[in-house]
C-alpha cells in the first residue's frame, strides 16, 4: 500500500491528546482556584518543594555500599528520554544533592543558599542540571506537579479587550490583600490532610507590573477587591524552558560585555514615549533570567566566571529570594538557584577575600568522576550500542577503555601490597584476597581527592568514535585499536601539560594491556576447555579419588580391575590450579565432601558446576591437558593441517556463541593469543 501524505496527517490526528491539551491550557476565575487549592494544596508549593517532590516521585530504593546506606533515585535515570541523561555511579553524592533540596523544601535553611555543583570537567554537572530543569517542565504537565498562575484582562482601545500576562508567573494567591491573608490562609491549613507535609502559603508577592495593574483598578474600584477580580484569568502553568517559562539559564560571556539586566530585566525604550516615563512599569520588559525562572529554577553556567556585578545580584537572590531591577524596588522570587563550576574557579573563590559574602551563602555538592569501573562502563554502554552503532564492538573493548579511564583518577594506594589495578577492582565490588569490605572503606577515606582528578568521560567517548570512523577495512573494532586512539591522543591533550602525567597514563595503558591479555587468555583456555563431556568425566574422576581418600579407602582401576591408592598426582594437578597448598589439601577435599553430602540432604545432585573454584580448576586441568593436542600456536607459523584446523574452528566457535565476538574479532583474538603461547608465556 502506497503511503500518502493524507495518511500521515490522519495518524498526526489520531496521536493527538487533545484531553491533556485542554487541560494544560485550562483557564477559569479566582473562585475556580481557590477550590483547586482546597482540593489539592500542592498546587501551592514553593520552587524547592516542588523540586523535591519530583525527584522523589519517580521512586528509590536504598542499598548498602561499604557498610553505608545510600539511597538511589529513580529519577536520576533520565525516565524522560529513556536514559538519554541519566547518571551513573555517583549515587552517594546525588544522595546529599536530595537532601539539601528536602532541606529547603522543608524550611531549613538551605533554601537561602546558592547550590553549587564542583567538579572536573566533563564530570555530569551540566547533565544533573540539565535533568532537573527537563523534569521539572515534565512534572509541571502532570497532575501531581500542577500550579497556576494568572493573567489580566483589561479595557484596551476601541473597545477591545487587553491581556496583559503576569510577567514573573506568581501565584493568584498573591492577589488576596496582605492586610487580610493570613486569617484566609489560616482557615485553608487548619483544613489540611495529615499527609501534607507543607503548610499552603505565598511565596513571592505581585511584580511591579502586576503591582501596578493591581493598585489602578483597586482605585478605580474605590476598593471593591471583588471588582478588582473580574478582571483576573486564572490559568494552569507549564514550565518550558524553550518559551522561558519557569526555567531559566545564564551563561556568562566576556567580562567587557555582561551586563546584569540580563538577569533581572530592562528598559523597553519604545514605550517610555507612551507612558511617559522609565519608571514606569508598563515600559519595563521584566523578561530576564530571575525574572522568567519565577516558581521554577535557573541554572547558572560557569557561576565563579560571572562579573561581580552579578554576584550582588546572586546575594540578595539567594538570602532574601529578591531581586532588584533597573528603577524598581526590590521584587521577590521564588526559585532554585543552582550553578556549576570547575575546580580552578572554585579555588580562585576561596583565595577570594572580596567573595566571603558569596560563598558564605553557597551550598558546595562534589560532581567527582566516576571510581566504580563497571559504572563508567554504562556511560560508554549507552552511546556505543548495538542500536546506535553499525560496527561490532568486540568484547572487552569498552571495559578496557573504562579501566583506564577509572585507574587515570585513583590515588596510588599507601599499602605497600595492594597494586592499583586491585583497588580498582576492589572498588568494583570484586574480591582480591587479604582485603575485606572494612578494607575498602578505609581506602576511600584516605583517598580525599579521589575522583576529582583524571581523564575525562568525554576524551575515551571521542578516542572510541575515532576508532568506530577510521579508514581501517575492519567491519569491527577491538581493545587494541582504541588504546592505541587512546594514548596517540595524550600528545595533543589540551588538559594535560605535564610529561610526568602523560608518562603515568601511559603507564596505566600498559597496566590496562596486560589485564586485558591475561582477560582473553582466560577465555581461550575457557574456550579450549569448554567441552563439558570432558570436564564432567574429569570431574567424576576427581570425586571418586577424593571420596577414596578421605574415607581411606582404595579406589578401583577400570582398566585393570585392581584396587590402587587415590590417584594423589591427579587430585594435585587440578587443585594447584586453584593454589591450594599441600598442607591445605586435606581441608579443601574434606570441603567438597562436605559440600555434596549438603547437596543430598537438600535432595539435589553435584554437579562440576555447582562449585565455582572446583570448575575453574577443572577447566584449568582440561585445558593444560589439550592445548598441546589443538596446537593452537601453529596459527602463528601458517602451517595448519586439516585436524587442528578442525580444532580451531571449534574454539572460535565457542568464542562467538560464548563471548560475543564475530569470526573476525575472533580471528583475532586466538592470533594474539596463539603469539603468546608460541613464547610460551602461558596464564596457569
Amino acid at each position: 500500500m502506497k503511503l500518502s501524505s493524507s495518511d500521515l496527517i490522519s495518524k498526526i490526528s489520531e496521536l493527538q491528546d487533545r484531553k491533556k491539551y485542554q487541560e494544560l491550557n485550562w483557564e477559569g476565575t479566582f473562585q475556580d482556584y481557590l477550590d483547586i487549592v482546597i482540593k489539592n494544596p500542592k498546587v501551592t508549593r514553593n520552587a524547592f518543594q516542588r523540586l523535591y517532590d519530583m525527584i522523589v516521585s519517580y521512586g528509590s530504593f536504598d542499598f548498602t555500599e561499604y557498610k553505608k546506606k545510600i539511597t538511589r533515585y529513580n529519577f536520576f535515570d533520565d525516565p524522560f528520554e529513556n536514559g538519554k541523561d541519566a547518571v551513573f555511579g555517583i549515587d552517594l553524592h546525588l544522595m546529599k544533592l536530595v537532601r539539601v533540596f528536602k532541606s529547603a523544601a522543608l524550611g531549613y535553611g538551605t533554601e537561602k543558599r546558592i547550590i553549587l555543583l564542583h567538579g572536573p570537567v566533563g564530570s555530569a554537572k551540566s547533565t544533573i542540571a540539565r535533568l532537573l530543569k527537563k523534569g521539572l517542565v515534565h512534572y509541571s504537565k502532570t497532575d501531581e506537579g500542577a500550579l497556576y498562575t494568572f493573567k489580566w484582562v483589561l479595557d484596551g482601545k476601541n473597545g477591545e479587550k487587553e491581556i496583559v500576562e503576569s510577567p514573573m508567573h506568581e501565584d493568584p494567591l498573591c492577589l488576596i490583600p496582605q492586610e487580610i491573608r493570613k486569617p484566609i490562609l489560616d482557615e485553608i491549613n487548619s483544613n489540611l490532610p495529615d499527609d501534607m507535609p507543607y503548610k499552603v502559603g505565598v511565596h513571592a508577592e505581585l511584580c511591579p507590573a502586576s503591582r501596578f495593574i493591581y493598585n489602578e483598578l483597586m482605585k478605580r474600584y474605590e476598593g471593591d477587591w471583588t471588582k478588582v477580580l473580574d478582571h483576573v484569568v486564572v490559568k494552569r502553568l507549564v514550565f518550558s524552558e524553550e518559551d522561558r517559562i519557569g526555567i531559566g539559564t545564564f551563561q556568562p560571556k566576556d567580562e567587557k560585555n555582561q551586563d546584569s539586566t540580563e538577569l533581572t530585566g530592562d528598559i523597553n525604550y519604545r514605550k517610555i514615549a507612551e507612558y511617559g516615563s522609565d519608571s514606569d512599569p508598563r515600559a519595563f520588559n521584566f523578561d530576564g533570567e530571575f525574572n522568567i525562572a519565577n516558581r521554577g529554577l535557573i541554572e547558572f553556567i560557569e557561576i565563579l566566571k560571572l562579573d561581580v556585578a552579578f554576584l550582588y545580584d546572586l546575594l540578595g537572590a539567594s538570602q532574601e529570594h529578591k531581586i532588584k531591577p533597573k528603577k524598581f524596588a526590590q521584587t521577590d522570587i521564588d526559585e532554585v538557584i543552582i550553578g556549576h563550576t570547575n575546580e580552578p574557579e572554585y579555588k580562585k573563590l576561596q583565595n577570594n577575600e572580596f567573595m566571603e559574602a558569596l560563598r558564605d551563602r553557597t551550598i558546595k555538592i562534589d560532581i567527582p568522576y566516576i571510581t566504580k569501573l563497571k559504572d563508567e562502563m554504562k556511560i560508554y554502554e549507552r552511546d556505543f550500542n548495538p542500536s546506535r552503532i553499525k560496527k561490532h564492538i568486540a568484547p572487552h573493548t569498552i571495559e578496557v577503555a573504562a579501566m583506564w579511564a577509572v585507574l587515570t583518577r585513583l590515588e596510588q594506594p599507601k599499602k605497600a601490597n595492594l597494586t592499583l589495578l586491585q583497588k580498582l577492582k576492589l572498588y568494583n565490588g570484586q574480591s582480591v584476597t587479604g582485603f575485606t569490605e572494612d578494607n575498602v572503606k578505609e581506602l576511600r577515606k584516605e583517598a580525599v581527592r579521589e575522583g576529582l582528578q583524571g581523564i575525562s568521560p568525554r576524551y575515551i567517548q571521542e578516542k572510541i568514535s575515532n576508532a568506530l570512523v577510521s579508514e581501517l577495512e575492519d567491519d569491527y573494532i577491538n581493545p587494541f585499536m582504541v588504546m592505541s586512539e587512546l594514548e596517540s591522543g595524550l600528545k595533543h591533550h589540551s588538559l594535560i601539560s605535564s610529561e610526568e602525567e602523560k608518562a603515568r597514563y601511559k603507564e596505566l595503558l600498559a597496566v590496562v594491556k596486560e589485564e586485558y591479555e591475561n582477560i582473553i587468555k582466560s577465555e581461550v583456555q575457557r574456550a579450549i576447555s569448554a567441552d563439558e563431556e570432558g570436564i564432567a568425566q574429569l570431574c567424576a574422576n576427581y570425586i571418586d579419588n577424593v571420596k577414596a581418600y578421605t574415607l581411606k579407602e582404595k579406589i578401583r582401576n577400570k582398566y585393570t580391575g585392581k584396587d590402587e591408592e587415590p590417584d594423589e598426582r591427579l587430585m594435585r594437578s587440578i587443585e594447584e590450579k586453584i593454589d591450594i597448598p599441600e598442607n591445605r589439601k586435606d581441608d579443601f577435599r574434606r570441603e567438597i565432601m562436605n559440600y555434596i553430602g549438603a547437596l543430598a540432604v537438600e535432595g539435589k545432585k553435584f554437579t562440576y558446576s555447582t562449585n565455582a573454584r572446583l570448575q575453574k580448576a577443572l577447566e584449568l586441568k582440561l585445558f593444560e591437558d589439550r592445548k598441546d593436542s589443538i596446537k593452537l600456536s601453529s596459527l602463528v607459523s601458517n602451517v595448519i593441517d586439516e585436524r587442528t584446523q578442525q580444532q580451531i574452528d571449534i574454539v572460535k566457535s565457542r568464542l562467538i556463541k560464548n563471548y560475543g565476538y564475530t569470526e573476525g574479532s575472533a580471528t583475532d583474538v586466538l592470533n594474539y593469543v596463539a603469539s603468546i603461547f608460541a613464547r610460551g608465556d602461558i596464564k596457569q
